[in-house]
């Protein structure tokens, strides 16, 4: 089984209508930062915000072109729901999206606002999955693969085009991998033109089924997955897909969700760009030195952007501590009047700003006169943080970092 060039490119021609062909920038402050030569591919910025509309416009519009298609199914939680509410709005096909019933609202209304038709059902992708199979079978529509199909996976690798012919001199491109779409797409164009080029994987480690497969050399499954990316969120990616990244792509790497919230975070700050777990884990990747990339021109495809507003906040957090932004830590004290004021003005005197504060009176390791206190203040970095500590060691407390 192949994924022939003329395919990507036929895909290409078919989306030039449809889809933006997003910028490709380099970023000054992730070069200095890595070593490497850091350019960012902006797909957060496509419409629907994700490349996932790719994949569903080709597919939709070859299933058009063949005259094989009187309606589309798609199950899905996220982006690719989107993707194939749009592609069927725009050549007029009826869409079903079955999604499940946690799904944000914020993303069940983005997916009817592009005319599709939502039924929400069950608690996982799976229940979800088997509802849609259940409308395809009686109602003979067709069923719209999120990944593991050859015209989705032109469609995505589209996105290999145009890295190419906007830098022609790139060396090494990262690329997010869940069920294994994007990452099989862009290996094949890019391989296929360029064999120079390396292409790298990215995955989240509480989800390495991909990384698995490409260590073992054969199709590897898990049991469960656990990350703060539900777009890669995926513990059985396609048969297809890993056969071509197996053939195409020169490694999968695997980075923690701390790394990823961090990337989010430092992208909302030094570029202005809202990018979803998922987009993130390229960044991260680079930033945390899992390719070789330093004196490399490397190009980071950010694969999108709808990240849950209600969820920034939990990303913030754990990005801040992660980049020791945050120190959180907790103490004894006498439960006396004035015992917290005198941590507090300890705690001032090195600059470091309170931000949470919590009393444990109940905990069994504790005297009767005595409380735990849980403390979150904010510092600028490492060395002030380490400050800090060492400032509340001296005047007599014990401090545990949480």
């Amino acid at each position: 089984m192949d994924l022939p060039l003329k395919e990507i490119e036929l895909a290409a021609k078919r989306l030039e209508n449809t889809i933006h062909r997003t910028k490709i920038e380099r970023s000054k402050t992730f070069s200095d930062m890595s070593g490497a030569e850091v350019y960012l591919k902006y797909e957060n910025q496509q419409k629907t915000g994700s490349f996932k509309i790719r994949g569903a416009s080709n597919k939709i519009a070859a299933l058009v072109e063949r005259g094989e298609l009187k309606a589309a199914v798609a199950s899905s939680a996220g982006n690719h729901a989107q993707g194939t509410a749009y592609a069927s709005h725009v050549h007029g096909i009826p869409a079903t999206i079955v999604m499940p019933k946690s799904t944000p609202i914020a993303k069940a209304a983005a997916t009817e606002g592009y005319g599709a038709k939502v039924l929400l059902c069950g608690e996982c992708y799976d229940d979800a999955y088997n509802k849609a199979i259940e409308i395809v079978e009686k109602e003979g529509a067709t069923f719209i693969h999120p990944y593991d199909d050859l015209e989705v996976m032109a469609g995505q690798g589209t996105i290999g085009v145009e890295i190419l012919e906007d830098l022609p001199t790139v060396d090494m491109v990262l690329v997010p991998a869940g069920g294994g779409g994007l990452l099989a797409g862009v290996a094949a164009c890019i391989k296929q033109i360029n064999p120079r080029v390396k292409i790298i994987g990215v995955q989240s480690e509480g989800a390495p089924a991909i990384n698995l497969t490409f260590k073992n050399k054969k199709y590897t499954s898990t049991d469960t997955v656990s990350t703060i990316a539900d777009g890669i969120a995926v513990k059985m990616p396609g048969k297809k897909t890993t056969e071509l990244i197996n053939k195409y792509a020169d490694d999968v790497v695997t980075v923690s969700d701390a790394e990823i919230s961090s990337a989010i975070l430092l992208l909302l700050e030094r570029t202005k760009q809202v990018v979803e777990p998922a987009g993130a884990t390229t960044l991260a990747a680079v930033l945390n030195n899992k390719v070789d990339a330093k004196g490399k021109k490397v190009v980071c495809v950010l694969s999108g952007g709808n990240i849950d507003v209600s969820f920034i906040q939990r990303i913030i957090e754990l990005g801040l501590v992660s980049r020791d932004r945050k120190l959180k830590f907790k103490t004894t004290l006498l439960d006396l009047p004035g015992s917290l004021e005198h941590l507090s003005s300890v705690l001032s005197s090195v600059n470091a700003n309170i931000v949470m504060v919590q009393h444990d009176r109940m905990s069994a390791e504790l005297d009767p006169n005595e409380a735990i206190i849980h403390i979150a203040c904010e510092v600028s970095g490492r060395e002030h943080g380490d400050k800090v500590v060492k400032t509340l060691e001296k005047n007599g407390y014990k401090v545990v970092k949480e």
